[in-house]
């Protein structure tokens, strides 16, 4: 039997930044139970969003998208707290979000991935891998992430180190920090941020 395989990527189309959203409130507000309605946050208006893609899937699209418009990155759509997103059509298969509250300093969350793929651990590693040599494409000096108790050894695999124990909603994470020097920087671009939202239908 043949190992699928994925494509990790910025969320730039409208459909792949819907699957983003769909995923995360899969996963944080429906399944977790960590945000009552809707887990966007401020942090979304400047956060660049990251999916898993299984390879054919992301073939699929790059030539369905080939000698169209291709449109820029969007921030977070306007949400109502109520709104239920529908995953199971959804290609997404994980997601990451990265930011950059101040200059070199990058933070990542909300990483995640579908129930059915779980049992791939290499989804949850390539969009680490992805969004902290992203980061560092783009002037990192430290990445920093709170991580939930129970992935801090899978983090710590992947050249992460504790810096503190923190509760957030509840629950136990770790403030931890990714050594760089394992993240090298890649070449991709930086997208503009834009300034139009996406209503929820």
């Amino acid at each position: 039997m043949s190992t699928p395989s994925y494509c990790f990527k910025l969320a730039t189309a409208p459909s792949e930044v819907s699957g983003y959203f769909a995923l995360r409130h899969s996963i944080f507000v429906d399944e977790q139970q960590l945000f009552q309605g809707c887990d966007v946050d401020a942090m979304d208006a400047i956060a660049y969003p990251i999916i898993a893609l299984a390879a054919e899937t992301a073939e699929r699209q790059r030539r369905r998208s080939v000698g169209q418009l291709v449109l820029p990155l969007t921030h977070h759509p306007v949400l109502s707290t109520h709104h239920a997103y529908p995953t199971q059509n959804t290609p997404v298969l994980g997601v990451v979000r990265i930011y950059e509250p101040e200059p070199g300093l990058w933070y990542g969350g909300r990483l995640g991935v579908h129930e059915a793929h779980r049992r791939a651990a290499r989804i949850g590693k390539g969009l680490i891998y992805k969004a902290v040599t992203t980061a560092n494409t783009w002037g990192c000096d430290r990445f920093l992430a709170t991580v939930q108790l129970q992935n801090v050894r899978f983090f710590q695999r992947q050249h992460w180190h504790s810096l503190e124990e923190l509760t957030i909603h509840g629950l136990p994470h770790h403030l931890m920090e990714a050594d760089l020097n394992y993240y090298p920087p890649s070449t991709e671009q930086r997208p503009a941020l834009s300034s139009f939202t996406r209503e929820a239908s």
